[in-house]
């Protein structure tokens, strides 16, 4: 199994409209997200890797959390960016960037994205911010808290935080996005590629040299539970601990002939880090119900089932 830190600072090297949301003005609206169930609980770990076992059902986001998205929660929560959760990075234009532009000024600050890459992944996410946007999807959006919930963040930007039991809404810990990129659950059987086969080709997901940028997130053949972009398009984080960093698991467009997709790879990074590669999506056990609903700063708080 391969195992590397990932160093460079631009691209990693490791051991139509989805969401019917196209945000395209600094508006706070509502972030829809689309969830993919996940049973067979207590598969058994891959043979080959020691990875995927689950002892319970969980939902993962279908599609990794998109520009559009991550553009409502910075402006429910960025007018002062106090937190960080916007950065250079994110501004990267092209197919290799969010293209996220903050305009105004502090204590004011709004944030949009053009319709051509609204549906991309976004990258330049630190593991901080995606567990920021963790704590205010499953808080309900609005103003809800972005430093507690899932997470107890309470400003941190550095080390290490374990989610909280009872998480709503997560970072997906290593076993949850290996079973849901890998597994079939009708044939009790791992396939090396997340595509459900133990082969990978460029129509398959977005690698190089066919890929040349990033793709929207609904790109490629999803795995066998119907999940797009486990592989390729960017890496994702998750909630492995490793020393210092935190897990990686997916390749990117950059992977040259898809070999870092497969299973046996796997990746880390500090928390802290920043790269034009790397995006994220979220999980919920057992069932992200409320979620699903439009909240418009109502203030109503409201209860979900939790982990």
């Amino acid at each position: 199994m391969h195992e590397k830190l990932v160093l460079l600072p631009s691209r990693f090297r490791c051991a139509g409209s989805i969401y019917g949301i196209l945000f395209v003005n600094p508006a706070i609206a509502a972030v829809n997200m689309s969830w993919t169930s996940i049973g067979n609980a207590g598969d058994g770990a891959d043979g080959s890797t020691g990875y995927g076992a689950v002892g319970y059902a969980y939902k993962i986001g279908t599609y990794d959390v998109t520009n559009a998205q991550y553009v409502d929660f910075l402006n429910s929560k960025g007018s002062s960016n106090s937190a960080g959760i916007f950065n250079a990075t994110m501004g990267f234009t092209g197919t290799s960037g969010s293209n996220i532009t903050q305009s105004g000024v502090s204590g004011s600050y709004q944030y949009s994205v053009n319709s051509t890459y609204a549906n991309m992944p976004v990258v330049g996410v630190t593991w901080f911010d995606a567990a920021r946007f963790s704590n205010w999807l499953g808080n309900g959006q609005g103003n809800a808290s972005m430093e507690t919930g899932a997470y107890t963040l309470n400003g941190a930007s550095s080390g290490i935080i374990t989610v909280n039991l009872g998480a709503i809404v997560y970072i997906p810990n290593e076993n949850e996005w290996y079973k849901a990129a890998y597994y079939n659950g009708a044939s009790s059987t791992y396939s090396l590629y997340p595509n459900g086969q133990n082969k990978i080709i460029s129509t398959d997901a977005n690698y190089w040299p066919i890929g040349t940028g990033l793709a929207d997130v609904g790109y490629g053949t999803p795995s066998s539970y119907g999940i797009y972009g486990m592989g390729g398009n960017v890496y994702q984080w998750n909630d492995a601990v490793i020393g210092l960093s935190r897990g990686l698991r997916g390749g990117d467009w950059d992977d040259y002939g898809g070999f870092l997709l497969a299973s046996s790879c796997r990746g880390f990074a500090v928390p802290s880090d920043v790269y034009a590669g790397l995006g994220f999506r979220v999980a919920s056990v057992p069932e992200p119900t409320s979620v699903f609903l439009v909240i418009f700063g109502s203030g109503v708080m409201l209860t979900l089932r939790k982990r």
